[in-house]
């Protein structure tokens, strides 16, 4: 005997396989989950079946829009812009610039009032604190139609009906853009960074705009844009408080104008082209503010 191991030999691949080549049943196809892909699809062919109705819509004259099959395209876009921008002086440019007041204004005053109350429900320790949350939250709950009432009865004690004011006042505080702020504040401003500031010798004011605001962009812009589509597509409180059209924005005054389509069948083109030009300016903002959103919430800020 010589006292060596006799050498490990490998075992043989077996037959009808490739050496080296895992063993064993080959991997299961991936299923797809139909039911749930086809209510997807469901869902999206709802959403989007009204705005293709809405482009085609637009492209047909006066005569075809309902004498023609639905999807089928016209060829009466041009006329159709030029008959709305020529409609009572381009009133229809008025208020489209209406729309970009009361949404541009209201949704950067509630994104402010929304950052601050957001901000001191989050870092600050105060009696009462949950309680005045919790009241505040309660908006969520209410039907703008419940409130619509009691807003018009107040506009009208301050003699501020049928002025720009009456639209924009109650749209600065926002109940759920409270929310959002708060619940973004907790999540992206840790303690231990506002704490450093004031060990710093820096004030309060100072510690929200230099260190909290930059850190609460992402959640600011969503509060932004939620309340700019919110106030773009609201007509219920402008319907209650405007009585010149002048002041109306696009949804008043598009309505308005389908009013007038049961008497003059023409002026439906004329709402639809409208409707078609009033979704551009969102779609628009939607791609130029998503680049601003960040999925990093701590994203430069000191991790404990």
């Amino acid at each position: 005997m010589t006292g060596l191991a006799s050498p490990i030999r490998a075992a043989a691949p077996a037959a009808g396989t490739t050496p080296g080549t895992p063993q064993g049943p080959p991997p299961r196809p991936r299923r797809i989950a139909l039911l749930p892909t086809a209510g997807l699809a469901l869902g999206a062919l709802y959403c989007l079946l009204p705005v293709a109705w809405v482009v085609v819509a637009a492209t047909k004259p006066g005569q075809d829009l309902f004498s023609t099959f639905t999807f089928l395209p016209g060829d009466g876009f041009a006329d159709n812009l030029t008959d709305l921008d020529a409609y009572r002086e381009g009133i229809y440019w008025r208020w489209m610039g209406n729309s970009v007041f009361y949404a541009g204004l209201g949704a950067v005053l509630s994104t402010v009032v929304s950052a601050f109350a957001g901000y001191a429900f989050a870092v600050y320790r105060f009696r009462g604190r949950e309680a005045f949350f919790n009241t505040i939250l309660t908006g969520v709950l209410m039907p703008p139609v419940i409130l619509a009432i009691p807003q018009y009865l107040l506009m009208a004690e301050a003699d501020l009906t049928d002025t720009y004011a009456s639209v924009l006042l109650p749209l600065i505080l926002s109940p759920y853009g409270v929310y959002l702020g708060r619940i973004y504040a907790e999540a992206a401003i840790p303690m231990e960074l506002v704490e450093a500031g004031r060990m710093d010798g820096a004030g309060e004011w100072r510690i929200f705009l230099r260190i909290a605001v930059p850190m609460m962009s992402p959640g600011l812009v969503t509060i932004f844009l939620f309340q700019f589509v919110a106030i773009w597509n609201n007509f219920l409180l402008p319907f209650i408080m405007l009585g010149d059209d002048e002041k109306f924005p696009m949804t008043v005054g598009l309505f308005t104008l389908l009013k007038q389509g049961a008497s003059q069948p023409s002026l439906y083109t004329l709402v639809i082209t409208g409707a078609l030009l009033a979704v551009l300016p969102l779609i628009v903002l939607f791609l130029v503010i998503q680049r601003f959103w960040s999925l990093d919430l701590l994203s430069g800020a000191v991790k404990s």
